[in-house]
């Protein structure tokens, strides 16, 4: 008996690369050696992450003056200013408007492609997800400047309908609410489509053979089975599209107008512009603050793990 549990230690010794730790040596069960192989990691989000936050959540009780930001005494007239001012709150529920509407653009139209693509019985599927990843091969700057060429005013739309006679001057496709909208769905719905995606993929399919072997129609198993099966992956693209959409400032700088700015354009403009970087900071803050609330109740309730295999594709 002694030598049969030898062999079979000696067995999962040589097989196995999760081991105990024996004779002094480090192996991958370690405790230790597991620390040491997750600390660059710590030690990059500490330096690159907690710390900047860090910073600039001090900057918030700085004082803002001509030549630059007083730091001898504390105040907290920052966030007082913003609480107090209609100006701050107007643009921040703008901001959580648009994200919102975009994440649910996203979600219905990123729906049934990735549907589409999960159920088609086409052999080479891998083309259907390279077609979907190649926006991403071009910049995110290229894509939003192809919309003026598209929405402009000498765009392809409006020439095309000028020359055929449907209107007579072009029409203001361009430097709106609804030109934003659109940057934002264009760039987005790639990520709401593979997170669903990735959720279609991990439903067993014979829950769905099983419903029509008891008579449920397509739509049937659709709705009483694949549906509520895919929506963590749903749920997660519209986190994802949300956040994205709302801390967004390249999209609303180039294809919006100065009423159509979203709040990360008025950060850029009070930290640049005014040079006002303590209550630039506070504005930072309460986007953080507000858009990790929504990502908070989201873990609570379902968890990152959808979103991490989204993004990992």
């Amino acid at each position: 008996m002694k030598q049969s549990s030898l062999r079979e230690h000696k067995r999962l010794e040589e097989g196995a690369y999760l081991r105990v730790r024996m004779n002094n040596r480090w192996t991958l069960y370690d405790p230790r050696l597991a620390w040491m192989l997750v600390a660059p990691v710590l030690l990059l989000l500490i330096f690159f992450l907690v710390l900047p936050i860090a910073v600039m959540a001090a900057y918030t009780f700085f004082t803002f003056v001509t030549a630059g930001v007083e730091t001898s005494a504390l105040t907290t007239a920052n966030w007082q200013e913003f609480f107090t001012d209609s100006y701050y709150s107007g643009f921040l529920l703008k901001t959580l408007r648009v994200g919102a509407i975009t994440a649910l653009l996203c979600g219905v139209l990123g729906y049934f492609p990735a549907y589409f693509i999960w159920a088609t019985s086409f052999r080479h599927k891998w083309l259907l997800l390279l077609l979907l990843i190649v926006p991403f091969w071009i910049s995110f700057t290229i894509r939003t400047f192809s919309w003026i060429n598209i929405l402009g005013e000498q765009g392809v739309i409006n020439v095309a309908l000028l020359k055929m006679g449907i209107i007579s001057q072009p029409l203001p496709m361009l430097y709106n609410e609804g030109a934003v909208i659109l940057g934002l769905l264009h760039f987005l719905l790639p990520y709401m489509i593979l997170n669903v995606y990735v959720s279609l993929e991990g439903i067993d399919r014979t829950l769905i053979a099983a419903a029509r072997s008891m008579g449920c129609t397509s739509a049937q198993a659709f709705r009483e089975v694949t549906l509520p099966l895919s929506l963590p992956g749903l749920a997660a693209g519209l986190l994802l599209c949300f956040v994205l959409a709302a801390g967004s400032y390249v999209t609303p700088q180039l294809l919006g107008s100065g009423r159509d700015a979203l709040f990360g354009n008025l950060i850029y403009d009070t930290i640049m512009g005014e040079l006002n970087w303590p209550l630039g900071a506070t504005l930072s803050i309460v986007l953080f603050v507000v858009l990790g609330f929504f990502a908070a109740i989201y873990t609570r309730y379902m968890g990152m793990s959808q979103i991490v295999k989204g993004l990992g594709g």
